[in-house]
């Protein structure tokens, strides 16, 4: 069933959710819109009683002139714009600009901290539209049309409104390989606001907290190792690790590098507990770390990059901020060939639930959390 949404209006034109006794209508924009790739009136009806999806409508004085259609991939943070329609005698009356905020918001309210859509390449009003609300650019598809036309896969990123942007400045990683240096950079830079931060020490705290894969590449940080590094600079420490074993030894094949990598990392506990280090095999899960940072806490999580980027690959965020349904991160990792900048990934609003499956890697789902306060 259709999720009620808060009406919304502007002038003379609301928008809500729709309901079954929208069908016709609904059937009537598209056939005045689309000349191809037209939704059936079967699957407008699936569409309408789908808890994975959301319509809206745009109701004028004479009646629905146009529609949204959002899909929420289960098990994901994403949604997607699967279609946007306004009766062809009523546009210019930035109905178009109102399906897309509403639907932004029905998307960010179901958990959701990605929009996506498609566009067709050669319909420049639609592109505009999209882009002067900040959406943009991620790939062409070709012949993604029944007519042969290419598609624009645009995105953009929901913060919400009136989320909390915590104090920790942000830093994006120089490397691919100092996620979890950056985040200790910029958890540096909160308690200590003269910093300045930059590569150089980047690059010396990841010499300090890396792990070692020898010939096989650049070694990821474990949670001691990087622990160690901020407790050095006079910070207090709580490694939180389940399971409480060596990270990373999986991926090396070698026997003799994994016996070097296990011999790196119990240095590095060892260090940790001569240096005051706390340790735990019992993480956090959401709320109790938004509990945390109300208290001042920073923390530094590993996450699986599948769910944030799509990428197999162990990520480390910083955790600095939270309201009462969301975490707010730091993502230091820009994707520069997308035209990322710092307001795209600072101050990301995640869901408790999403950060609850996120926060886990690797087939073990390993769990691990670095939590930072300043002594008094």
């Amino acid at each position: 069933m259709n999720k009620a949404l808060p009406q919304a209006r502007t002038g003379e034109y609301a928008i809500r959710a729709a309901d079954a006794g929208d069908l016709n209508n609904l059937i009537e924009i598209e056939n005045a819109v689309f000349t191809c790739d037209r939704i059936s009136r079967r699957s407008f009806k699936r569409f309408l009683e789908s808890a994975g999806s959301r319509v809206l409508v745009a109701e004028g004085p004479d009646g629905p002139c146009g529609y949204a259609l959002l899909l929420l991939r289960r098990g994901t943070a994403l949604a997607r714009l699967y279609s946007l329609a306004i009766d062809p005698s009523c546009t210019g009356k930035g109905i178009g600009r109102m399906l897309l905020q509403a639907s932004e918001t029905a998307a960010f309210d179901a958990e959701r901290i990605v929009l996506r859509l498609e566009v067709r390449a050669d319909n420049d009003r639609a592109i505009g539209l999209y882009r002067r609300a900040s959406y943009r650019a991620i790939g062409v598809v070709e012949d993604y049309y029944e007519d042969g036309c290419s598609a624009v896969r645009m995105e953009k990123l929901l913060h919400g409104p009136d989320l909390g942007t915590g104090q920790a400045p942000y830093y994006s990683q120089t490397t691919e390989f100092t996620c979890g240096p950056a985040c200790a950079l910029m958890a540096l830079g909160h308690f200590d606001p003269d910093l300045r931060a930059e590569p150089l020490e980047e690059l010396t705290l990841w010499r300090e907290a890396t792990t070692i894969y020898l010939a096989a590449g650049h070694g990821g940080c474990g949670p001691f190792g990087i622990a160690n590094a901020l407790a050095r600079r006079g910070l207090r420490v709580d490694v939180r690790l389940t399971p409480d074993e060596p990270l990373f030894v999986n991926s090396v094949r070698d026997p003799e590098k994994r016996k070097v990598l296990t011999l790196v990392q119990e240095g590095y506990r060892a260090e940790a507990e001569q240096l005051g280090v706390s340790r735990s095999d019992q993480p956090f899960d959401a709320v109790s770390l938004a509990s945390e940072t109300r208290a001042g806490v920073l923390a530094i999580v590993l996450i699986s990059g599948y769910r944030m980027f799509g990428e197999k690959v162990p990520h480390w965020l910083l955790v600095h901020d939270s309201d009462d349904r969301h975490l707010i991160v730091h993502d230091p990792w820009l994707e520069h060939e997308r035209h990322e900048s710092a307001a795209d990934a600072s101050n990301l609003p995640i869901p408790f639930a999403e950060f609850d499956r996120m926060a886990r890697w690797g087939r073990g789902g390993v769990r691990a959390q670095i939590l930072i306060r300043k002594d008094a």
